[in-house]
């Protein structure tokens, strides 16, 4: 029996159906491949965040309408009728009778409320933030986007690096078993080929499911039926010179932050309104059928009043602090962003020049590495180096490949957040 098993193993060794280039199966191809301008596009236009904004929008539009009504003229009109269990007369006439309409209207209009017009013009704030939160949701998901658009094209790179290391280790592999079945090499040999080979296609196989799943995250913020995958490495031109940041907000965060901080500061300015007093007038026609004996059947009144507020057991001091309170916070809110944003731009500024030296630093090892991968084949072919070393060396080499495609896209992100931090993306 002891002797049977290497026969056995020789066997399904040579055995085709073994050989590790049918052993990986292929991942689900993408449906579309698209450019990164189409991806940014399509996000912005089609991701349920971009609805949502606009609804916000809308909502805001609506307080807009409700607050400015409350300031203009309003009219209604009321119908009743009336029925009595019996009418009432004198002297054979009607003096209350037993079924009667009244048809009138109210028709008011402010003539001060400074409350109210406070109101209109804090409304109108509200919607100049939820303008400047569409924005900046837009900005969130175009930056989603190019996140899942890069992360596609550097694990693509890796699943490169793996299959060539895989490919590099089945060849190995090939001639170790080549030299067995010839009796010029060793069955130690052979399984450490097998070994890496193994090792390999299970980095392949991982690195392939992660692309996948880039690729449908991908598809995800695109709102496409399936993954979606990326066809071109994009070009971001970064300026040469950093030109000196404005004062006021450059960015859309920023923008929104301050948007938020300016209605918060009005809403406190108008706290003084509320102990204003309220003037108002109204025209009140009537109609009544049948006319009683002592109402006339067509009447009209004019009222005006003036409602002034005089104590109110602190409710509108309260109402002041809680108002400062969010001035004070969404200032510190700003203070906070705009310093981060500054050290954004220096940061990423020198992440380009760090990504830059690190990627020729990485290509120069590969090529070394390659290198050196076919300098020991050759040498091991010749008798001159060890299976261990060709292994090492074709080990090296896939890691220096995969530290080649990290420091890329390392690269491109840099140049990324550089122009985010700047407010040049999205455009």
């Amino acid at each position: 029996m002891q002797a049977f098993r290497p026969a056995v193993l020789v066997l399904v060794l040579a055995s085709p159906l073994w050989h590790p280039s049918t052993a990986l199966a292929q991942a689900p191809v993408p449906s579309e491949r698209v450019t990164f301008d189409e991806a940014v596009r399509r996000a912005v236009e089609k991701n349920p965040s971009a609805a949502i904004a606009a609804a916000g929008i809308l909502r805001a539009e609506g307080l807009l309408l409700d607050a400015r009504s409350a300031a203009r003229l309003q009219v209604n009109g009321l119908v009743t009728t009336t029925t009595l269990n019996t009418g009432v007369e004198f002297q054979g006439t009607t003096v209350s009778p037993q079924n009667q309409a009244t048809a009138s209207l109210d028709v008011r209009m402010p003539l001060y409320a400074p409350a109210r017009w406070a109101r209109t013009k804090q409304a109108e704030d509200t919607k100049l933030v939820a303008q400047a939160s569409a924005d900046e949701i837009r900005r969130q998901t175009s930056l989603a986007t190019a996140d899942a658009y890069l992360t596609i094209l550097a694990r693509r790179r890796v699943v490169d690096a793996n299959q060539r290391a895989r490919d590099d280790a089945a060849a190995h592999f090939d001639y170790a078993h080549e030299l067995l079945e010839r009796g010029a090499g060793s069955r130690l040999n052979e399984l450490r080929a097998q070994q890496e080979v193994s090792i390999d296609e299970g980095l392949l196989e991982a690195s392939r499911n992660a692309l996948y799943r880039a690729q449908e995250a991908l598809g995800v913020l695109l709102v496409a039926d399936g993954p979606v995958d990326a066809s071109e490495e994009p070009l971001f031109a970064v300026p040469s010179e950093i030109p000196p940041l404005q004062a006021g907000p450059w960015r859309t965060d920023l923008k929104l932050l301050a948007t938020q901080q300016k209605a918060a500061e009005r809403i406190l300015s108008d706290s003084g309104k509320d102990r204003l007093p309220y003037f108002d007038v109204a025209f009140q026609p009537s109609s009544t059928y049948p006319a009683q004996f002592f109402v006339p059947q067509n009447s009209w009144r004019l009222i005006t009043q003036l409602s002034v507020p005089i104590f109110d057991s602190g409710e509108r001091r309260a109402l002041k602090i809680e108002r400062q309170a969010a001035v004070d916070e969404s200032r510190a809110n700003y203070t906070r962003a705009e310093t981060q944003a500054r050290s954004d731009v220096r940061t990423a500024r020198e992440s380009i020049a760090s990504a830059d030296r690190a990627l020729a630093s990485a290509k120069a090892a590969a090529d070394q590495a390659r290198q050196v991968v076919d300098i020991t084949n050759i040498s091991f072919r010749a008798g001159g180096a060890t299976n261990i070393e060709v292994i090492d060396a074709e080990g090296r080499a896939r890691n220096s490949d995969i530290a080649v495609a990290v420091a890329e896209d390392n690269l491109r992100r840099a140049r990324l957040d550089l122009l985010t931090a700047l407010g040049q993306f999205p455009r």
